[in-house]
Order: structure tokens, then C-alpha cells, then sequence
């Protein structure tokens, strides 16, 4: 029995197919085929029901999988604990972000790390909060940037920063013309959501629950349109398909700022080409403001706390506009 069998047998188990688990591996499917084949033969236990149309883990097979995957984490934590020995920071730090905070903090992240922790490089992943919590889980990545709420996981959770959320309008509506905007004013009007899976989507319509009809059928017409991402969404406002909410880091800076002064155009300035106009207008909530809570969520068992806490430090090196900071 090897660590590599135990992986392959992991791998199976979480894809349900043998071939995708090949692929996780980076191996051939007869590779792996074959590991697990001896790894059933030496263990005297059949560890996967072999059907024509998916792969199932027999009862006994479950108990092992759990037991394999523990045996790994373990493995991991020794090499953790190794390189740590030599330099905390040495080596990649798997993060894990959601896709409504991803191309947003990103790239100033990215920025940030390469000059604080250049021997630490960041192998980065995007996805939904349920697949990133697996991952933790099965420990495919070492940490993860997700939005509260989620199930809680036994994870340890370091809390980021607080984000306000902001009303995106197209700038030829009546509300664009508002220097600020509430929730009520928002009910009479079509809301664009990101569709099902999506962590946003709950956070939008949990704290505003008035927003949760928008998600059906009202009176026979449709309320809402969904859109597979946060700049789809913005498009389908530039487009004046309806109003939206955002967080404050997705809105981009110049979108913000005060009309420029008005200026004599000179014969230089007269030949360069002129900015294109803003379709869509932000505005800021009045009153209560709907925020979302950004964590930094990791599991209790790694050990490389150094580069947790030098993580955090890139994150809060970037700019992170608008956001209440948690340090």
C-alpha cells in the first residue's frame, strides 16, 4: 500500500468516474486502473461497483476513502512541517477564491505577494463556495477567500474585510439621476441576479429579502433575468435590461469620480479620441447598508501558519476601496 494508491483511490471516489480521476492524478486511466485493482487485490475488499454508466464506492470503500484521506492530510502536515523547518514561506500556497471577489482583488494581490513573499508563489483556483469548501476539505487547496455565510466546516476563519454592497443602474434611468438609492426604491424594478450556485446571489437576497420574489414568476411575468457572472450582469444593465446590486470592489474607480471641470480643447487635445461615455451609474445605499462579510478560511490541520499570516498581509496591502477593513 502506497500514498499514491491512496490517492488515486481519493481521486475516484470524489470524481465518481475513472477517468477524471486519472486526470486529477496526472496519470493515465490504465495507470490508475491498475494501482487500485492491486490496492483491492492486497486489501482482499472491492472498493469500487463498476457500472456502465458511473462508478459507486461500496459501503466498506467509504470507510476507507475517509481513512485514506486522513492519511494523506497527515502526509501533507509532514511535508509542512519540514519546510517549515527550513523557511515557512518556501514553496506554492494553493488559494482558492469565489468568482464575485476573484478579478477584483486578484491582480493587486497577485502584486502584492510577488513583492512581499517572492519565494511564496500563489497557485490560484476560482470557483463556487460549496467546490472550495470540498477542496479544503480533501486538501486540494490550502486556503480559501470566500464570503460569509457558508456551512460551517470545523475551518479556522480569519475575517477580512466588511464590503458594502452598491446599486448598478443604466445612466438613462430615472434612479441614475438619485445621488443615492434604497431598497424600497429598488422593488419596482427588474432585477438582473447571477443565477443558481452562486454565493452572491444568496447574499444579495438574504439581506434583502425583498429581492427574493424577483427569483419567480410575479402575476404571470418575469421579474428577474439571470446572468452567469458579475460583468455579464453589468452589461445587461449598460444594456437597460434592469438594476442590480454589486460589491464595492467590483466597481471600477473612474465610475466613481466627480465629472471632470470643463476645459477650452486645444488643437492637441482636439485630435485625441474621446472617452467613451458610462452606460451604467453605482450608486451607494441610503440608510442601512447591505454589506457582505470576505474571510479567509483554511483547515486547522495545515501548519504553514506563516504563510497564513503573510497572505493576510499581501490582502491588506492592496487598495480594497470602500471596504471596511478587519485587522
Amino acid at each position: 500500500m502506497t500514498l499514491t494508491e491512496l490517492k488515486y483511490i481519493v481521486a475516484v471516489a470524489r470524481e465518481k468516474h475513472f477517468g477524471k480521476g486519472a486526470e486529477a492524478c496526472h496519470v493515465s486511466q490504465p495507470t490508475l486502473s491498475v494501482a487500485i485493482k492491486k490496492l483491492e487485490e492486497e486489501l482482499q475488499v472491492k472498493l469500487f461497483e463498476r457500472n456502465a454508466n458511473e462508478i459507486t464506492v461500496t459501503p466498506l470503500g467509504e470507510e476507507i476513502v475517509r481513512q485514506a484521506q486522513s492519511v494523506l492530510e497527515q502526509a501533507d502536515s509532514i511535508r509542512e512541517i519540514a519546510k517549515r523547518g527550513k523557511d515557512p514561506l518556501a514553496g506554492a500556497l494553493r488559494l482558492g477564491v469565489i468568482y464575485t471577489i476573484g478579478p477584483y482583488l486578484l491582480p493587486d494581490l497577485v502584486r502584492q505577494a510577488i513583492a512581499l513573499t517572492p519565494q511564496m508563489p500563489l497557485m490560484l483556483q476560482e470557483n463556487f463556495t460549496v467546490k472550495l469548501l470540498e477542496e479544503l476539505r480533501t486538501g486540494e487547496i490550502d486556503c480559501a477567500i470566500l464570503a460569509e455565510p457558508f456551512p460551517d466546516t470545523n475551518l479556522a476563519i480569519a475575517p477580512l474585510y466588511d464590503e458594502p454592497f452598491m446599486a448598478a443602474v443604466p445612466s438613462n434611468h430615472p434612479l441614475a439621476a438619485r445621488s443615492n438609492i434604497t431598497a424600497e426604491e429598488l422593488k419596482k424594478e427588474t432585477m438582473l441576479l447571477l443565477g443558481t450556485g452562486h454565493c452572491f446571489r444568496d447574499h444579495v437576497l438574504e439581506v434583502c429579502p425583498e429581492f427574493a420574489r424577483f427569483s419567480s414568476n410575479a402575476e404571470g411575468i418575469r421579474k428577474s433575468f439571470e446572468g452567469s457572472s458579475l460583468e455579464t450582469i453589468k452589461h445587461m444593465v449598460a444594456a437597460g435590461m434592469g438594476v442590480t446590486l454589486v460589491p464595492r470592489l467590483s466597481v471600477p474607480k473612474e465610475a466613481l469620480l466627480p465629472p471632470a471641470p470643463a476645459k477650452a480643447v486645444s488643437k492637441a487635445r482636439s485630435k485625441e479620441v474621446p472617452e467613451l461615455p458610462s452606460y451604467i451609474r453605482y450608486l451607494p445605499f441610503e440608510g442601512h447598508v447591505p454589506t457582505r462579510r470576505v474571510v479567509l478560511a483554511w483547515r486547522r490541520s495545515f501548519t504553514r501558519y506563516e504563510a497564513i499570516a503573510a497572505l493576510r498581509n499581501a490582502i491588506y496591502a492592496c487598495e480594497l476601496p470602500g471596504v471596511t477593513r478587519l485587522s
